[in-house]
């Protein structure tokens, strides 16, 4: 074969592999959600400002650590005004989530999930703090059970302690989930979101992976259960 000609067959093969579409893998642990969410993974959530569409956007990107909910108050005066909040985040601390949603509401922006992007545990609370919500197709809004039982370290030296430690360190857990639980519902109807998503999908998953067929710890809504619930109300 002469060379121009494979040349030309190498080129319209490449534009072939280029336009088909890439299917998603899923995760075998989490089997409605992709193996690789795309959520940002920066260790402290930064705001940046984006203004490449022409609007104000802010982008809230990456964990969600002890000062998030402060930063995100600087960022929204030293921006304003903000037309939008984009959200890409893995969550983080769950009661800074609920502040910042709160600040968010107070602060009536509107909120979305964009193509490629995941939104994940306390991102949910940040993100269902804004008045209108959106998902966008290829968007993820990816939920779970909490959790106070993560650290395993220190259960097994409580345990180790013995039957009165344990109890103890049982009634604490208890008491702080109880709290939490409280405080998720009393966002929800603040927020305007339905509580079904709590008691119909968020609390039916497992807090910690465990052995078994089914293993799974997170929940990717479908666009159905999006509308719903009332998650997204665009």
């Amino acid at each position: 074969m002469p060379w121009p000609h494979r040349a030309g067959c190498l080129a319209a093969l490449t534009a072939l592999l280029w336009a088909a579409p890439v299917a998603a893998v899923n995760d075998p642990v989490n089997p409605t959600c992709p193996e690789a969410p795309g959520w940002a993974t920066y260790p402290q959530m930064r705001f940046t400002l984006d203004t490449s569409r022409g609007g104000r956007v802010l982008r809230a990107e990456g964990v969600i650590d002890d000062g998030a909910a402060t930063r995100l108050a600087e960022a929204l005066t030293a921006n304003a005004p903000v037309e939008e909040i984009w959200f890409s985040s893995p969550g983080g601390n769950a009661a800074i989530g609920n502040e910042g949603g709160r600040l968010i509401r107070k602060a009536m922006i509107p909120t979305r999930v964009p193509a490629g992007a995941a939104c994940f545990s306390a991102c949910n609370f940040l993100f269902m703090g804004g008045p209108i919500r959106s998902v966008d197709a290829g968007g993820l809004f990816i939920v779970h059970m909490f959790t106070h039982t993560a650290n395993r370290a220190l259960i097994d030296v409580e345990v180790s302690k013995g039957a009165n430690a344990t109890v103890g360190l049982i009634g604490e857990i208890e008491q702080s989930s109880a709290i939490l639980a409280t405080e998720d519902n009393d966002f929800l109807i603040r927020m305007g979101v339905s509580r079904k998503l709590l008691s119909d999908v968020m609390y039916q998953q497992k807090a910690v992976e465990t052995e078994g067929q089914d293993r799974s710890t997170r929940r990717c809504l479908t666009p159905e259960e999006l509308k719903r619930y009332n998650v997204v109300n665009l």
